[in-house]
């Protein structure tokens, strides 16, 4: 691995380690979110049938995204909530109750037992805090073959 690569995840992994740190310090400011921002589940669509491996494309408009840990105004990185019936708390950074993509993914591959389940997206900022406002999805419904 090049080292500007293998030191770019080392600051990544130091970010997250801090943003964690933070879960127990009490409230964290929000990033705020523009207006129009909006994230949204572009595949699979509400009501689809869907294999138990899938992939799951993520939606953003008036808004960037950035990995984990890079504090630049107007982006986020995605989490999904799987079959999460709350949302998080929006003053901490968001734990185990969601799949983080710190990396800036627009895209995972995902495992889901059979039968239906939802799902849907929260923003989080450079500390995996929701916006303020928070940007978040619709919830879409899958049926798992």
């Amino acid at each position: 691995m090049k080292w500007h690569v293998k030191k770019y995840f080392e600051i990544l992994l130091l970010a997250m380690m801090l943003s964690l740190s933070f879960a127990h310090a009490g409230d964290l400011p929000r990033s705020d979110s523009p207006e129009n921002a909006k994230v949204y589940i572009i595949s699979p669509a509400d009501g689809d049938t869907v294999n138990q491996t899938l992939t799951v494309q993520y939606g953003l408009q008036g808004m960037g995204v950035a990995p984990a840990g890079m504090d630049k105004k107007n982006t986020g990185h995605h989490h999904l909530l799987i079959d999460d019936e709350t949302l998080p708390v929006f003053d901490k950074p968001m734990g185990s109750e969601v799949k983080h993509f710190g990396g800036g993914q627009t895209e995972a591959t995902i495992q889901l037992t059979k039968g239906k389940h939802t799902l849907q997206l929260v923003l989080g900022d450079h500390m995996h805090v929701p916006h303020n406002p928070p940007v978040i999805s619709e919830k879409i419904t899958v049926f798992v073959q």
